[in-house]
């Protein structure tokens, strides 16, 4: 079988540039189970994500998502198109929580290039990303970047 078959064409490390940007297709909406489920392992017990009644004396009016559940939802979002041909995630850097993020509502992601360039290795290329999630009313709720060695199809394309 060949492996490059298995994932997208138009995801390697030559495929990217500095200044591209690409929307991504799929959005995701919030819901209480991956926010509570989430929040819970990772032992966030802040009131602002499990009370309801304390959030409703608050600006907020209303129970916050977590804010690592927002950004690994727009992280996710935007994988396919960006990290899809990934050999490894290298780091995590810069991150945002703009304005808040509730149950129900749908999060979409724009990416940005930052930086291309050669790794150790010649079968793989390092790229920075700047991830920008957006809610359905485009207010931008969360940004980071992400550092991803990325296959070369020079040397992962015909596997």
């Amino acid at each position: 079988m060949n492996l490059s078959s298995l994932t997208g064409h138009d995801s390697y490390f030559e495929d990217f540039s500095v200044g591209q940007t690409m929307r991504h297709a799929r959005g995701k909406t919030i819901t209480e189970l991956e926010n509570v489920l989430i929040t819970n392992l990772v032992m966030n017990t802040a009131d602002a994500h499990f009370n309801e009644h304390r959030m409703e004396e608050t600006p907020f009016q209303r129970r916050l998502s977590y804010g690592g559940v927002n950004l690994s939802m727009v992280f996710g979002i935007a994988t396919q198109d960006t990290a899809e041909n990934a050999l490894a995630e290298l780091g995590v850097d810069k991150i945002r929580f703009v304005a808040p993020v509730h149950h129900g509502d749908t999060l979409y992601a724009v990416t940005e290039v930052l930086e291309v360039h050669d790794a150790k290795r010649e079968d793989a290329g390092i790229v920075r990303f700047r991830h920008t999630g957006f809610n359905q009313r485009d207010q931008v709720v969360v940004q980071g970047e992400r550092l991803v060695m990325v296959k070369r199809r020079s040397h992962w394309g015909q596997r």
